[in-house]
């Protein structure tokens, strides 16, 4: 029987988790639920499933509940391109208007607005491995800092919304500037949704037809999906938002989710939906080096690639974000290939290892891997926005508080 003790975990502080959420976030109605799931050492050594799956409708949480992860799709399609890069498909400095060739006019935005922008020649060209670092130059319309974020609302450029599916998305934003010289700054943005479309150019078959024959039915990720199918409804969780006054209140019903039915647009940047049991499988492939249960996903080369600062100058991500939001803006870390890394463990003023990469999603779930002290922690809510509250950052001490051995 594992136990935490076994190891390297103490149980009596790992309890700390369950009190502390329950007390803090749960009691107080801030999170209407929490699941958190560490792996250590190839053992599954804690579980924690707190709070309401719906709390209108008084649904207790299940291990086995559904959730949005929005950006923890990033990663998932992060690594599918890479798989195509692996089999010589592709390569990381190829020009992005190779595979999109309507986006070799791209300009650079100078003035103006929607249907009317003053452009400039780019200084250089987008590369492929400006997408999976955010250096493109694109941008999304949530962050209300411009007139490319305003056209990116107009249009619905979000990744999900488009109609016409992933093709027609892509071309409309070569209608649409850049906001900066690809690879001289930072930016949150639908890069891997465009990740998502190349997909699906350079393997010939649909972006989801991949993900699910790649990466799902290998790693027996067996409810990770685009939609939820309408006889699995009742396990799809409830999400809320925190409003302008500071109260949680319910933004997606989970009755009438638009999960429900399959998206004309197959998001690679937000749009899946996914368990913690899962996206833990997803998450020891990882750490175990791109392969889990025999089944080899990426080489180990390819992923302590990915997991490098990739940042131009080997800049932290505060040093060259031009973005208002995203996942961390913490010091201390780069940006590899489709994953924040830690680079400054003194500066990100937390304990867990140089060298860890992770991700969350904007319903404040999250993931991160450590490679030094060989654990994976996945953790699920649903409150938009991800920056209400420091949850990931307070389970992160919480975790690494708990441990009786270190490996570094």
């Amino acid at each position: 029987m594992t136990t935490p003790e076994s190891v390297g975990l103490s149980y009596e502080r790992l309890s700390r988790i369950d009190a502390f959420i329950q007390e803090k976030y749960i009691d107080t109605g801030k999170l209407p639920c929490a699941l958190t799931q560490i792996w250590r050492h190839g053992q599954l050594a804690y579980t924690s499933v707190l709070g309401s799956a719906d709390v209108e409708r008084g649904q207790p949480l299940k291990a086995d509940s559904l959730f949005r992860i929005y950006s923890m799709t990033k990663p998932i399609t992060s690594i599918a391109f890479m798989m195509l890069v692996e089999e010589g498909k592709v390569s990381l400095d190829d020009p992005v208007a190779r595979y999109i060739p309507s986006w070799a006019g791209l300009g650079v935005f100078q003035a103006g607005l929607t249907g009317a922008f003053q452009t400039r020649k780019p200084a250089q060209a987008m590369r492929v491995i400006d997408l999976l670092r955010h250096t493109s130059g694109l941008t999304y319309g949530f962050q209300q800092r411009s007139n490319v974020d305003a056209t990116y609302r107009e249009l619905k450029l979000d990744g999900v919304n488009t109609e016409g599916g992933l093709e027609a998305f892509v071309a409309a934003l070569a209608n649409v500037p850049l906001e900066f010289d690809p690879g001289d700054a930072w930016n949150y943005s639908v890069s891997t949704d465009v990740l998502g479309y190349l997909v699906q150019v350079i393997s010939g078959m649909p972006f989801e037809s991949f993900l699910r024959s790649r990466i799902f039915e290998p790693l027996n990720m067996v409810d990770t999906g685009f939609s939820v199918p309408e006889a699995q409804q009742h396990r799809l969780t409830a999400c809320y938002v925190l409003d302008q006054r500071g109260n949680v209140v319910l933004q997606d019903d989970p009755t009438t989710s638009n999960f429900l039915t399959d998206p004309a647009t197959k998001s690679g940047g937000g749009g899946l939906v996914s368990t913690a049991d899962d996206y833990m499988r997803f998450s020891r492939m990882l750490l175990n080096g791109g392969e889990l249960d025999g089944v080899r996903i990426v080489s180990p080369k390819t992923l302590k690639l990915m997991t490098m600062n990739h940042l131009p100058g080997g800049k932290e991500l505060g040093e060259l974000s031009n973005s208002p939001f995203s996942e961390s803006l913490v010091d201390g870390l780069g940006f590899g290939l489709g994953f924040a890394v830690t680079i400054n463990q003194a500066r990100t003023m937390n304990n867990g290892s140089l060298g860890e990469f992770f991700w969350g999603g904007m319903a404040s779930t999250g993931f991160w891997i450590d490679p030094v002290e060989d654990i994976a922690v996945v953790f699920m809510t649903q409150l938009i926005p991800s920056n209400a509250y420091p949850i990931r950052r307070e389970l992160r001490t919480l975790v690494y508080s708990a441990l009786t051995q270190s490996d570094a």
